[in-house]
């Protein structure tokens, strides 16, 4: 099994928002913890940057498309650099497995940047089976 197979991590969550024509939407949360390689920090700095900055439009409109939001932190560890990223939505681990798909120069661009900064293929399933929830706090 390779590092990035046992280092992927997922977690789906449910609950329901409220829509803004008073309904009610079923939304999900997953979360992945990839590692960056080494040495690549500093580039996933630079690729972030450019999604906050000149690719701003596109990446939203992206998302938008997908029908999920997205975050990413960075997570320092003795061990090296993590990117933990949420995606939440009507169905994330969907558009999870879409983010590669060929269609953009965004998402080639995308694609390119994940692979080199992380060494995966996003237009590829991610390694790994999904982990166990283990504890919620949610009361229930």
């Amino acid at each position: 099994m390779s590092p990035l197979a046992s280092a992927v991590v997922h977690l789906n969550e449910c609950w329901t928002a409220n829509t803004s024509d008073g309904g009610k939407q079923n939304m999900a949360l997953m979360a992945m913890a990839i590692p960056i390689l080494p040495g690549k920090t500093d580039q996933w700095r630079r690729f972030v940057a450019e999604l906050a900055g000149p690719r701003r439009s596109e990446y939203v409109a992206s998302r938008q498309r997908l029908g999920v939001h997205e975050r990413s932190f960075l997570q320092s560890t003795p061990h090296g650099d993590l990117v933990i990223v949420t995606l939440d939505g009507a169905d994330p681990a969907g558009a999870a497995s879409q983010f590669g798909a060929p269609g953009d120069a965004f998402t080639e661009w995308f694609r390119e940047q994940v692979l080199e900064i992380h060494g995966f293929d996003v237009a590829q399933p991610l390694p790994g089976p999904p982990p166990e929830i283990m504890i919620d706090s949610h009361p229930g």
